[in-house]
């Protein structure tokens, strides 16, 4: 509120030019009714010439479709940290992030205000900057080592599973210690990792990722200890990941891949941190925290044999599930929000909003590729919309034709309310309280009788919330 003696359209007026943000009000046909100073400024056209004009002949390369302020105006709708490229009226490329909001007298719309900020500058510095590096480094060879570009902002979630998981994450990461991290295929096995060592104490050291898939045990030697020139033919004295990793992180992505013969070898660093390159007589004494990853849960990989019980248990300090996406459904919404807001700006489109319908079928379907799968789904809808929603027709061939079969068969069957997931878990829950019982509360006698190892059973006991005494029971 003003006081009374302040003349309120003028000082208002006066608030709004000193404002470091672009300021642009249209009324409900599109005609600019108020542009303030730093508008005119990033848009490099006066306040005259917008003044009374039309969105659309201010800035000539914007349409219907991809001008924020006509889309609020026709939608009703706001629409939030929008990136958009155009050119003004003078030919000037400009980059903004924009916020913009219909403006109402009562219930009829009268028109909408746009405030935007300009990242013309930034990117044209940030470019410069790049030139510069790129001049005073062209002579130099890459480097061998990968840096993380993931941090904990990047985990979009509000699933309560997965939200537990990170703190215990956060915990970890603030230590030294191995980090076990188990998910199936693209629920973000990689962006936890990434996260981990850039809030730990090594975060301004490097992080080296390596995948151990197909790979054979002498180049896995040669990659991860270095190599002596002599070695072998063609060899020549160079650092390995774990020398490079010095000081830092080194995640192995998919270790139940790594040969059994050398997992023995990497049991030995973990021990004692000390190497040998290969064909080397020197020994080098290194600091690294290891961080592994794999796809297959560690007492699965230990019951097929492709895991050493040995190295499990020297890296088993801190194990993070990630939970799947169909165990997370409240977190598909979000995700797709997110994945329409990325590639909004990729694809340099004005996609507000993803139907209904296609949210309601994507938390029905049973995601088996997770996370990465569902961005994919997103990219490909954002690929073929050419209006402002995702419908269903824009989803890939696949997908509508698995969720017309699932709708089928609820059709066809529609007492059976259960999912397969939830009946496995039940009798498994069931057979294991039968064995307990059985076995009068011994965890080894009813492993015996289960017929999986004892370590086994006791995962499940903790993974199933069993008791001994609901076995006894």
């Amino acid at each position: 509120m003003f006081i009374e003696t302040i003349k309120r359209p003028e000082l208002l007026e006066a608030i709004i030019h000193s404002i470091d943000e672009a300021i642009h009000v249209v009324d409900a046909s599109g005609i600019t009714i108020f542009y303030n100073d730093r508008a005119a400024q990033n848009d490099g056209i006066s306040i005259h010439d917008a003044l009374g004009k039309h969105v659309l002949d201010i800035f000539p390369s914007l349409n219907k479709e991809n001008s924020t302020l006509l889309k609020v105006i026709e939608s009703g709708q706001p629409i939030y940290q929008q990136h958009q490229s155009f050119t003004n009226i003078r030919g000037k490329l400009i980059d903004t992030v924009n916020t913009t909001v219909p403006i109402y007298s009562g219930t009829k719309l009268i028109g909408a205000v746009e405030i935007a900020k300009d990242l013309s500058t930034v990117k044209q510095l940030s470019q410069k900057l790049i030139d510069l590096q790129s001049s005073v480094v062209s002579q130099q060879k890459p480097s061998l080592t990968t840096g993380a570009t993931y941090t904990w902002d990047d985990l979009i979630t509000q699933d309560a599973q997965m939200l537990k998981m990170i703190e215990r994450a956060k915990k970890a990461a603030a230590t030294s210690s191995p980090i076990m991290v188990y998910g199936e295929t693209g629920t973000g096995k990689e962006l936890v990792v990434h996260s981990i060592h850039q809030s730990s104490k090594r975060a301004k050291e490097s992080l080296i990722a390596q995948n151990c898939a197909s790979l054979p045990s002498t180049l896995l030697e040669s990659m991860l200890f270095g190599t002596k020139k002599g070695s072998y033919t063609g060899a020549v004295d160079r650092a390995g990941l774990i020398e490079l990793a010095h000081g830092g992180t080194l995640f192995l992505d998919e270790l139940n891949t790594m040969p059994l013969d050398f997992q023995s070898k990497l049991l030995r660093v973990l021990e004692d941190g000390v190497i040998r390159r290969l064909g080397g007589s020197q020994s080098y004494q290194t600091d690294v925290r290891f961080v592994v990853a794999l796809n297959e849960h560690p007492h699965v990989c230990m019951e097929k044999g492709i895991l050493r019980r040995d190295l499990y248990y020297r890296l088993n300090v801190c194990l993070l599930e990630i939970p799947p996406l169909r165990e997370r459904k409240a977190d598909i919404p979000l995700l797709m929000e997110h994945f329409r807001k990325k590639y909004n700006y990729t694809f340099q489109k004005l996609v507000t909003h993803i139907d209904e319908d296609v949210l309601e079928l994507s938390s029905r379907y049973y995601w088996p590729g997770n996370v990465r799968e569902l961005e994919h789904v997103v990219e490909y809808a954002m690929m073929m919309t050419e209006g402002d929603a995702i419908q269903l027709d824009h989803l890939p061939a696949y997908l509508k034709q698995e969720l017309m079969n699932h709708s089928s068969v609820k059709r066809e069957q529609p007492e059976r309310k259960r999912s397969l997931r939830k009946t496995l878990e039940e009798t498994e829950r069931t057979l294991i309280k039968e064995a307990i019982q059985d076995a009068k509360g011994n965890v080894l006698q009813a492993a015996k009788r289960l017929e999986i190892p004892r370590q086994t059973l006791q995962y499940k006991l903790q993974k199933l919330h069993i008791t001994y005494e609901e076995g006894r029971t």
